[in-house]
């Protein structure tokens, strides 16, 4: 029911024109097409008057300041990586804590760490991060990728290790890539065709090169590897063995799905050979030894398995299984002269070590029920680490030895934070359709179910990613005033293997929002909260999925917080690498029935004038060259336009920013400030501690 709009906000005026286009002989409106042009100054514009409004607003509630500084506190504490072995060297990532980017450090056994790289000496304002950093196999070298300013697209730098001297070496426009060495000579690394003409930053990307740079020679050289217009695909990704011998090469037209090539270096005149035409299925390369080359597939195994071939007789249907598929979905790393089977049991993480030839040899007793990461390096390492973390736990590092099998505490967490006065535990709810669900549930214990806790929900939902425990900093503030973070692992994740994945795809895509909106009213109905205390958050794909809830369901929420979200689904796949998302979601162009279906969901067009939507804060920024801003922007426009009552309609466009990878601590803290002030604001409720 619309209700009235006296005391509606005022907004800045954004202009409608007619634009219509036909597909599949429909006619489908985009008044705010205009506003997908991200190099017109009408845009920018239109950016700097819609933060005027946003931040006037959020400057006037009073406790913002107070939670900035609360975050601030609890983000100052030195928070490190696993260490890594390179040469005859231990690096790790440590950040002392306000520092806007983790700093690189390296030392010898007995001698005191040393900085080996340093982002923050990048950009002055703490905006380029460094992107990944390979080494050579002797140490020797290393290449870096830096983003600026959040881009996906890189730049690649290489440094002699000893004297931390750069070499001339230096490539652009490198873009969703590894570095993959050939011994000290060049390394492979991948990139698109640079965009002609238009934005660089929104222009479709989509035939994908791997490319060969050789050491001292320009990179207009280069030697094309594969793609490219021969064999377009728009994702190719290669690697090398540990041991130097095999470059593996992965190339897929989507996120799901993939062919593998293979090449060995060591021969005097290396063949590209391919080991898996077509992609109907994801394969992954683990390890090798000798002649053997170890993948993790789910071809016969929705669960997936580890399986080797001999790279000379590399038909699949010859692969043999060393670790089985289970019931539960698997992943693997190689490290230390064993595997390491990460299993998820109801999103939880279990791990099993096994030999090479498949013997199990023990299950890791784990720190608690949370998620697990690492256990990898160097096949003749003795000592392995590993990062835990649950709801309540910050990031612990473990050392595994493999010979003794024991595991001790290598660093702990400094956070001043007391888990005891907390608890988080995992429920199970049906959705509409009577799938049985998890969610994990974080509050403080003793909560009554009053239904007046402030309750934040997250969510994803696709992508085959799995939303596993994570303690989060930022989450601390939310805890402290009594609210309950939940976690619902709904279908189009990886949670329960293949099956729960394309369960929310394309026409599947509804129980995605039906599992989320469930897992809402099981809070509800449960009595931990009401829908006046009730948020949404997500961001990329969960901004997508947050946006769907709320056109939906609007009467279910009082906040709700999209993040770079994916908000038209009708052009989603005409802007960067959007068409490799076409697994999940389909596109406009299949058929008209899936455009029929796409239009029953897309955010951007279910909006109905005169309806009473959530309060909405809508995030994104101005270099996401991975979600073009333009979806949130033609979304906050049309919401601000058909917005049926006073609850307000803002969007934030950070600058100098991307999807979010290598955010600086400082930026996170005000984003996340302006956030939880939001929310706490729009829901009445005074934040405490």
């Amino acid at each position: 029911m619309a209700q009235s709009r006296k005391d509606r906000m005022s907004y800045p005026r954004t202009e409608k024109r007619e634009v219509v286009d036909e597909i599949h002989g429909r006619r489908i409106a985009d008044p705010y097409r205009w506003l997908e042009d991200d190099t017109a100054d009408e845009v920018e514009d239109w950016v700097r008057r819609q933060n005027e409004v946003t931040f006037d607003y959020l400057r006037r509630i009073p406790f913002r300041e107070s939670l900035r500084d609360r975050l601030r506190q609890l983000m100052d504490y030195r928070r490190y990586g696993a260490p890594f072995i390179e040469g005859g060297y231990t690096y790790f990532f440590m950040n002392e804590g306000l520092q806007d980017q983790p700093v690189l450090y390296r030392q010898r056994q007995g001698a005191e760490p040393e900085v080996f790289l340093d982002p923050n000496t990048f950009s002055e304002d703490g905006s380029t991060f460094l992107a990944g950093i390979e080494f050579t196999r002797d140490g020797g070298l290393a290449a870096y990728q830096i983003s600026e300013a959040g881009s996906d697209w890189r730049k690649v730098f290489v440094m002699d290790t000893e004297s931390r001297e750069l070499l001339e070496d230096r490539l652009d426009s490198v873009k969703f890539s590894t570095l993959a060495w050939k011994g000290r000579e060049g390394f492979f690394y991948s990139s698109y065709e640079e965009p002609g003409g238009g934005s660089r930053l929104s222009a479709r990307t989509d035939r994908h090169r791997l490319l060969y740079h050789r050491l001292g020679t320009p990179q207009n050289a280069d030697e094309l590897v594969l793609g490219g217009q021969e064999t377009p695909r728009r994702y190719i990704i290669g690697q090398t063995s540990e041991d130097g011998r095999w470059l593996v090469v992965s190339a897929a037209v989507s996120t799901k799905g993939n062919e593998v090539y293979i090449m060995d270096l060591a021969s005097p005149d290396p063949q590209m050979e391919q080991v898996v035409k077509g992609f109907e299925n994801t394969h992954a390369f683990v390890h090798s030894i000798g002649d053997d080359l170890y993948f993790l597939t789910d071809m016969n195994a929705p669960n997936r398995r580890l399986v080797r071939f001999a790279a000379s007789s590399h038909d699949p249907e010859g692969w043999e299984d060393v670790i089985p598929e289970a019931g539960e979905p698997l992943t693997v790393s190689a490290g230390g002269g064993s595997f390491f089977a990460r299993y998820l049991r109801d999103a939880l993480s279990a791990v099993i070590r096994f030999s090479p030839d498949g013997r199990r040899l023990e299950e890791l007793d784990l720190p608690g029920k949370g998620t697990v990461l690492g256990l990898s390096g160097k096949w003749d390492q003795s000592t392995l680490y590993y990062l835990y973390t649950d709801y309540l736990t910050p990031p612990s590092i473990y050392s595994y030895d493999t010979g003794s099998g024991e595991t001790t505490v290598f660093r702990e967490s400094g956070l001043d934070f007391d888990p005891s006065r907390y608890e988080s535990r995992q429920v199970f709810y049906r959705s509409g359709d009577g799938t049985r669900v998890p969610m994990m549930l974080t509050h403080r214990k003793g909560l009554e179910r009053d239904g007046e806790n402030p309750a934040m929900m997250y969510g994803y939902g696709g992508f085959n990613n799995s939303l596993t425990p994570v303690f989060r900093t930022s989450a601390v503030v939310w805890l402290e005033s009594g609210g309950i973070y939940a976690v619902p692992n709904i279908r189009g994740g990886g949670e329960y293997g293949r099956s729960w994945h394309e369960a929310g795809t394309k026409m599947n895509r509804q129980n995605v929002f039906d599992d989320f909106i469930a897992a809402a009213e099981y809070l509800v109905d449960e009595g931990y909260t009401s829908p006046g205390r009730l948020a949404i958050s997500g961001g990329s794909n969960g901004g997508l999925l947050v946006g769907a809830c709320m056109t939906q369901r609007p009467e279910l929420f009082a906040v709700v917080l999209s993040a770079v979200g994916v908000l038209d689904m009708i052009r989603y796949h005409r802007f960067t690498a959007g068409a490799g998302w076409a697994y999940d979601y389909g596109t406009a162009d299949d058929s008209p029935e899936m455009l029929d279906y796409l239009l029953g969901y897309s955010p951007y067009h279910n909006l109905e004038e005169g309806t009473c939507y959530p309060a909405t804060l809508v995030t994104t920024a101005d270099h996401d060259d991975r979600v073009v801003p333009a979806h949130s922007f033609k979304f906050a426009a049309r919401l601000q336009e058909v917005q049926g009552c006073s609850r307000p309609v803002l969007i934030r466009v950070e600058t100098r920013s991307g999807h979010g990878a290598g955010k600086s601590v400082s930026k996170t803290i005000e984003e996340q400030a302006d956030r939880w002030a939001f929310t706490f604001h729009n829901m009445g409720v005074e934040p405490k501690r």
